[in-house]
């Protein structure tokens, strides 16, 4: 069992000094000892391929006893890779975003769940580096660069539509007062900071940036799906929480030109599940050198000469490698539009290679999880292999918005020249 503490309770800190009018942003949480800073892209995937193994060591006991991986996350934000976005002015390394979503994928094909935790962390950290005020800037990516982490306080279970949001936060004295509930909270177990979104009382979006301990904040550990199992994605309940004005951030502009704010919240999406794809082929190959054995008519000694096993593994590692290179060609576009703000060809661009890399993504992840028990035979469904948490992570994560609605995105586009719509889910 892990014997990290969970987030709300990270011991032996001492304040960041600081002065001036927003000083008191800075008095909000401790200093621990920085995370390592990683430089460059070799640097970044190394220190993934260094952590992989280590994460994957313990993923199907994890997945089996449902046991949070707290000291695994605090493992991987003190590597440095939850920083990898910052900009140089801000002291970290501005890696391209191809860099990012192959050390997703190669964390995802350890353990999806624990690449998933990094995934609105990621998202708000953009958010912070485009929309957040100079102090804004300077603090929390100073904490990142610490190994702080961001989760996740947006979605609700109650709406019409994930659009709907029906926490409030109300004017109280020289702040506010914040009250609702969260669901789908990915990452705020393991977090410090817990941005959550609300409705002010002109019915304004606005995103608050909460500390884990804040007074009347409760994350309850009660995600009950069946597969990413220890993303801890349960509820959020706020009760009356108190809120600083420098707490405020928003996000909602970055939606009302063409950013690439929607994309950028989408391609470690695609990431997570190429990853997960990758990790159930990894399984299956070792799965059928060691322990299956071949079909009677395939007249070969081992499973690995099987010709239609080789085959079939054949076609599952040509789409695996086809969507790596739509990831990577997203990435690109991605990040020309990053710097492009309000180039609508160039944001519409890099939103439609999102969506093509994630369906690409889509696909592979549920076929290559699904095949790994054609391919290996009847004993990799035993259950001490646990080796079917590959399709049900697979599942549970494709389900996170629909690439029914990818599919029309890019054919309304190329088709009738309708640009994807600007939101977080394409």
């Amino acid at each position: 069992m892990s014997t990290l503490a969970p987030s709300g309770s990270f011991p032996g800190s001492s304040p960041v000094p600081e002065t001036g009018p927003d000083a008191q942003l800075f008095d909000a949480f401790g200093s621990r000892p920085k995370a390592r800073r990683i430089a460059s892209a070799d640097e970044a995937l190394a220190a993934a391929r260094a952590l992989a193994p280590l994460l994957a060591e313990g993923a199907a006991r994890r997945d089996a006893e449902r046991d949070l991986p707290f000291a695994e996350v605090e493992a991987f934000s003190q590597t440095g890779l939850w920083a990898l976005q910052i900009p140089p002015q801000w002291g970290g390394p501005g890696l391209p975003t191809a860099v990012v979503s192959k050390v997703f994928q190669i964390i995802a094909a350890a353990d999806p769940s624990i690449a998933q935790t990094a995934q609105n962390h990621y998202c708000f950290v953009e958010h912070i580096v485009n929309l957040g005020t100079e102090t804004q800037k300077r603090f929390y990516l100073d904490r990142v660069l610490h190994g702080d982490r961001l989760g996740n306080g947006f979605s609700e279970s109650a709406g019409k539509s994930v659009r709907e949001v029906t926490t409030r936060i109300v004017r109280h004295g020289d702040g506010y007062r914040l009250s609702g509930q969260k669901f789908y909270s990915t990452g705020a177990l393991f977090a410090h900071w817990i941005p959550v979104s609300a409705i002010d009382e002109n019915d304004v979006p606005v995103v608050t940036i909460l500390p884990a301990d804040a007074p009347g904040l409760h994350v309850v550990d009660d995600w009950s799906g069946f597969g990413q199992r220890t993303t801890a994605s349960g509820t959020i309940r706020l009760d009356n929480v108190p809120v600083r004005p420098d707490q405020l951030i928003q996000t909602r502009k970055a939606y009302e030109v063409p950013t690439a704010a929607g994309p950028y919240a989408q391609i470690n999406h695609a990431a997570i599940d190429i990853g997960i794809a990758d990790g159930a082929l990894q399984a299956a190959v070792k799965f059928v050198r060691g322990r299956s054995r071949p079909w009677i008519d395939a007249n070969v000694e081992a499973a690995s000469q099987d010709p239609l096993i080789i085959t079939e593994f054949g076609r599952l590692f040509y789409r695996l490698h086809a969507a790596e290179t739509l990831l990577e060609r997203a990435s690109n576009l991605l990040d020309e539009a990053r710097v492009r703000p309000g180039d609508a060809r160039a944001v519409a661009e890099a939103s439609l290679a999102v969506a093509e890399a994630r369906v690409a993504g889509d696909e592979i992840a549920l076929e290559a999880s699904s095949r790994l028990f054609e391919l290996a035979g009847s004993r990799a469904a035993l259950k001490a292999d646990n080796l079917d948490r590959f399709w049900r992570n697979a599942r549970v994560h494709t389900l996170h918005d629909p690439v029914r609605w990818k599919h029309f995105a890019i054919g309304n586009y190329y088709l009738n020249s309708v640009t994807p719509p600007r939101h977080p889910w394409i």
